[in-house]
């Protein structure tokens, strides 16, 4: 049977069929209709530095708090980021390409990382920067009193490390190499042997064995370098003057000056990285929260909302 619409019967239909699928779509567009949710941005990496804190995401952005008399927070716009590091008072980080790129304090240069090419890592100090080049050699960047910059020589370095006035690096062989300020005796690291990991605090030079203990040198006037019993060390961190343990079990130890509580982490579980900056102590849980405790004069432990 045929029947037969009017001109105004049709255009009617037409008008309602464009609108359902303008519909389906906005839904579509929005999640619903089977489409998968947003995901959930996890923090990665963690770094601190003097008065700031800062996060790479799963997304491969930044974000930051703390401290930003140099801009040093400033890193909205950073996409493609794989690694990153801070300073004193400066931020570096790592892309994807093998560039790098940062924000923050330069007035001695140390900023000046925007030619650098095929870089694997990153570090950063009180007033210079490094990178490790993929062929195991290292460029620097900023202030060179006391020779912390003269790393032009080294060769088969796997790790870079960045204090205030030093700048210490691991070899492929486990041996470590260190340049820079050396009064207190944190470049007296010749004969350590076994190593997996290196940090720098201000004054002093942590390293992480293979058999999972540590080993130490340098300024201790807080007793930060006293981890001689620790054992079942997966990670270490240090900063300006109290050293971070990250325990096997996800529990973290800490040792050194406490003036900020800075080394109040006894609770703490289900830790699986951590960083130390001047005088705080941020944490990511496995589930991935962030934790942070130490000074907060800058909101540099405002780091609860990173959560997912």
């Amino acid at each position: 049977m045929n029947i037969m619409l009017s001109s105004n019967r049709r255009l009617h239909i037409v008008r309602i069929s464009i609108f359902l699928v303008t519909v389906a779509l906005i839904a579509s567009a929005a999640g619903c209709g089977g489409s998968s949710p947003v995901e959930p941005q996890y923090i990665t990496q963690l770094a601190a530095g003097s008065d700031h804190t800062v996060g790479l995401k799963s997304d491969k952005t930044v974000v930051a708090v703390g401290d930003n008399s140099f801009l040093q927070c400033n890193v909205d716009n950073w996409k493609n980021i794989i690694y990153m590091d801070a300073g004193g008072a400066h931020t570096v980080a790592l892309k994807s390409d093998g560039t790098v790129t940062a924000v923050g304090s330069n007035g001695d240069k140390q900023c000046a990382v925007y030619g650098w090419t095929d870089i694997v890592s990153v570090a950063a100090g009180g007033y210079h920067t490094l990178g490790l080049e993929s062929d195991g050699t290292v460029v620097a960047a900023g202030y060179n009193q006391y020779g912390r910059c003269d790393v032009g020589s080294w060769t088969g370095i796997t790790q870079i490390a960045a204090g205030e006035l030093h700048t210490v690096g691991l070899r492929s062989d486990h041996s470590v190499v260190a340049v820079g300020y050396d009064y207190s005796g944190q470049c007296d690291v010749g004969d350590w042997t076994g190593i997996t990991q290196v940090a720098c605090g201000d004054f002093y030079t942590v390293a992480l064995k293979s058999d999972h203990t540590v080993v130490a040198a340098g300024y201790n006037y807080y007793g930060q370098c006293n981890i001689g019993d620790w054992t079942n060390i997966i990670q270490i961190a240090a900063g300006t003057s109290h050293t971070v343990g990250l325990k096997a079990d996800g529990t973290v130890v800490t040792v050194g000056y406490n003036g900020l509580g800075q080394c109040n982490v006894g609770n703490w579980t289900s830790i699986v990285q951590i960083a130390a900056g001047g005088d705080h102590t941020v944490g990511v849980r496995s589930d991935g929260t962030i934790i942070a405790v130490g000074d907060n004069f800058y909101g540099q432990c405002d780091v609860a909302d990173w959560s997912p």
